[in-house]
């Protein structure tokens, strides 16, 4: 499995981000690729600790059987409900959250994967780094996916 930690992968992603436009359109779902794109920043902000939404009671449940699903082979399913702290509804700018996303994946490639050991996902719970690396790495995939890239 691809890992956003891995200079190789996070090459690959930042390649189809850029080949992302302003007028690019979902192939699925509801949000502007700007959302998209800020949608993935605040995800990442998750795994940082920037952001901590609290776990819900469905997570705290069944969350932890759950969790090779995010960083397994298997696509994640389209229309998949999102962590309510991250489901962007308004507008964006295009080029700043562009912007923003590809920093943040230059940052993972700087500071390595044991920035975000330390944090649970607020579904799944407490992750390894090698977990989040590639359930991030798998995030990013199904969403320039979802606008043809």
């Amino acid at each position: 499995m691809k890992s956003i930690f891995e200079t190789k992968h996070a090459i690959e992603i930042t390649e189809r981000i850029n080949r992302l436009r302003e007028e690019s359109t979902p192939q699925w779902g509801t949000m502007q690729v700007a959302q998209m794109l800020a949608h993935c920043v605040a995800f990442h902000d998750i795994s940082l600790g920037n952001i901590l939404p609290p776990r819900g009671l469905l997570g705290r449940l069944i969350g932890r059987f759950a969790k090779p699903m995010f960083y397994n082979e298997k696509p994640l399913p389209q229309n998949m409900s999102t962590i309510p702290d991250i489901l962007i509804d308004n507008d964006r700018v295009f080029e700043t959250e562009k912007e923003k996303l590809q920093q943040q994946i230059a940052n993972f490639q700087v500071n390595g994967s044991d920035q975000c050991s330390r944090y649970a996902h607020p579904f799944f719970g407490k992750l390894t780094a090698e977990q989040w690396g590639k359930g991030i790495y798998k995030h990013l995939d199904h969403h320039l996916k979802q606008f043809g890239v």
